[in-house]
């Protein structure tokens, strides 16, 4: 019997899809699932219009789900049943994207693993649970160095006219958009985080711009302030990143963990290809 394995890493804005079976991989995307803000039948929806049909028509016999907003079990339950509806047949969990990150960079050895996507977040892991977590409050009152975090600074710069000249231009060339916009976005409109983290990218844009390099360090910087600093084993595990924010900002990651004296571990766009080496080095077999 052929094994059919689904594994996913949902973050707030898309969710990485890759279907393994019989050692080839299938990958594709959806928009960005979140029980904190979707309800049921609203991602049963989204996988009903997002999902490629020879997906949705194969039998799968595990689904491994890593996703926002999924820390508690009632959250991860709402996404668990939603995914039951279409692999009703299939072994289902559903666990948070901190936990996939963890596994993705740090596979079964100790390490802390971070997350600067959308969102952000971090955690001591042993190598085989999360023991501590700096929380993330979310982008109201926290997300540190997210894409929604900068977001928000690069349009209180635009509002509050903080950018020269030149950056003023060019922010209002790419985006073309209007205070009154922005504010009935942000505070009418679903998925406000999601439209703050998309001015982010901006700032890979237009690196080399002290204002910008000030943010994107002062960002950085504040992540490692708040939360990195208050791991006591930071000392001597290695630190770890996924998303994209981490990403296209390694350079200044790596200068910190250099000024912090924190030993930088790997800094991953996503954490798709660990998670798939994790899941099928567990089953025993190179390929699945």
């Amino acid at each position: 019997m052929v094994q059919s394995v689904l594994i996913a890493d949902s973050g707030a804005t898309k969710t990485a899809w890759r279907l393994l079976e019989n050692g080839k991989s299938i990958n594709f995307h959806t928009s960005g699932i979140s029980p904190y803000h979707m309800s049921q039948s609203q991602i049963e929806n989204l996988i009903r219009q997002e999902f490629p049909q020879k997906i949705l028509t194969k039998s799968i016999s595990k689904v491994f789900y890593y996703g926002t907003g999924c820390k508690t079990s009632m959250k991860a339950r709402i996404v668990a049943r939603a995914l039951a509806t279409f692999f009703g047949d299939a072994n289902i969990q559903v666990t948070h994207d901190l936990m996939g990150a963890a596994i993705a960079t740090c596979g079964n050895k100790a390490g802390i693993a971070c997350i600067l996507g959308t969102g952000s977040n971090s955690c001591f892991y042993n190598g085989k649970k999360i023991v501590s977590n700096s929380p993330g409050l979310g982008y109201v009152l926290g997300d540190e160095a997210s894409g929604a975090y900068f977001g928000k600074l690069l349009v209180q710069h635009f509002l509050y006219k903080k950018f020269d000249q030149a950056l003023e231009k060019a922010f209002v060339k790419q985006f073309n958009i209007s205070k009154d916009e922005i504010l009935h976005k942000v505070y009418r409109e679903p998925f406000p985080n999601r439209y703050l983290a998309n001015f982010a990218q901006f700032l890979s844009a237009h690196r080399g711009h002290y204002i910008i390099e000030n943010i994107i360090e002062d960002g950085l910087r504040e992540f490692f302030g708040t939360h990195l600093i208050r791991y006591p084993q930071i000392e001597k595990m290695p630190v770890h990143f996924v998303g994209s924010i981490a990403f296209h900002f390694q350079d200044k990651i790596d200068e910190l963990c250099n000024a912090y004296g924190f030993h930088l571990g790997q800094i991953l766009k996503d954490p798709m290809d660990g998670l798939t080496k994790f899941h099928q080095l567990k089953s025993g077999s190179k390929k699945i």
